[in-house]
């Protein structure tokens, strides 16, 4: 609701604003923004980010990035046509949507009809259209966390590795396995994406990692990054919060240094309730002191729902995949129930 929002800024006169989720009439912003008023990292950056047509136009045909191939579909005929041209398996995913909701993977042409309907169902706001995009055979993905600042640099992060099911974040990891010269044209794509959206803050950019064929530009999103959190134990001198705070208010970040690896897992609902419970948090941390647990305090869970996160780190010589299991194994251990 673009006027109650309108509303909420006219009340509180902001000085700045950090729009925290996609669900938000962002192009509403672009006044706020005029009016002095700082939209983090800028009201470009999270009306273009929103969309999933304009970041990738924005990537692929201005910018020239490396993408999946893509077509748009505003109903099922449209979609069945791209499709055919894209080949299967393809992937649909909503214009407007997170957290991998709306979106399929499809194998065969009998799949389309329910893409659609799911895809629609999944989308976020009244735009009822569709991306189609080539499935990549990538090998892994990673989040470069990159960072804009107001006066300085633009700075990476070490790159981080995740596993993604149904869309969602399940774990990830720090150091992600990438060759220097993958890493240099990741970092070469997520400067001049964020470069010609503009603002400062913390961007988590996702790319998906080929031996074959390189490093495709997946997605982006203006603000700190689920697969971040994984900077909580500890990886760097500063976590994901902590320079995208920095970066907000015009505080100098010189340099990002890479302390001690790191492992995040999430922490699922196998219930559907509200004002959840959780056991065993104690046994998950008890083994390790090097572990530790953030419950997010959602107030209701359904099955599968992320309702916290389980980080772990080890020395830089260390085991990564070792730190993985481990944090994985207590991660398990936690039970969400119903109160």
């Amino acid at each position: 609701d673009g006027d109650r929002l309108e509303a909420v800024v006219a009340k509180y006169d902001p000085d700045i604003i950090v729009p925290e989720i996609e669900a938000i009439r962002t192009e509403r912003l672009y006044a706020c923004e005029e009016r002095g008023i700082q939209v983090v990292p800028s009201a470009r950056a999270v009306n273009f980010t929103m969309n999933r047509k304009s970041i990738r136009d924005l990537a692929a045909e201005e910018l020239g990035l490396k993408t999946a191939q893509y077509f748009y579909a505003r109903s099922f005929d449209e979609l069945k046509a791209a499709a055919a041209r894209i080949g299967f398996p393809c992937v649909v995913k909503p214009l407007m949507s997170s957290s991998g909701k709306g979106q399929s993977l499809v194998r065969t042409p009998d799949e389309l009809e329910h893409a659609w309907e799911y895809g629609c169902s999944g989308s976020r706001g009244d735009i009822r259209e569709l991306i189609i995009e080539e499935f990549i055979p990538f090998d892994s993905e990673i989040t470069l966390l990159t960072v804009t600042q107001q006066n300085g640099p633009t700075l990476f992060c070490p790159p981080i590795g995740h596993v993604q099911k149904g869309g969602d974040y399940r774990e990830s990891f720090q150091p992600a396995r990438i060759s220097p010269e993958h890493l240099a044209e990741a970092q070469a794509m997520a400067a001049k994406v964020t470069q010609a959206l503009t603002g400062a803050g913390l961007w988590g950019v996702e790319f998906f990692l080929s031996r074959d064929n390189g490093v495709y530009f997946s997605e982006l999103s203006p603000r700190p990054h689920d697969t971040g959190m994984v900077t909580l134990a500890g990886t760097q001198n500063l976590n994901e919060f902590e320079l995208h705070l920095r970066a907000v208010l015009g505080i100098p970040i010189p340099v990002v240094t890479f302390e001690r690896m790191g492992a995040s897992a999430v922490i699922l609902s196998g219930v559907e309730t509200s004002a959840p419970r959780y056991e065993d948090v104690e046994e998950a941390v008890a083994g390790d002191p090097r572990t530790d647990i953030r419950i997010f305090g959602k107030p209701s869970a359904r099955v599968n729902r992320r309702m916290g996160v389980v980080t772990g780190y080890a020395p830089l010589d260390g085991d990564l995949e070792a730190l993985r299991e481990r944090v994985k194994a207590a991660a398990a251990e936690i039970k969400v129930l119903e109160p």
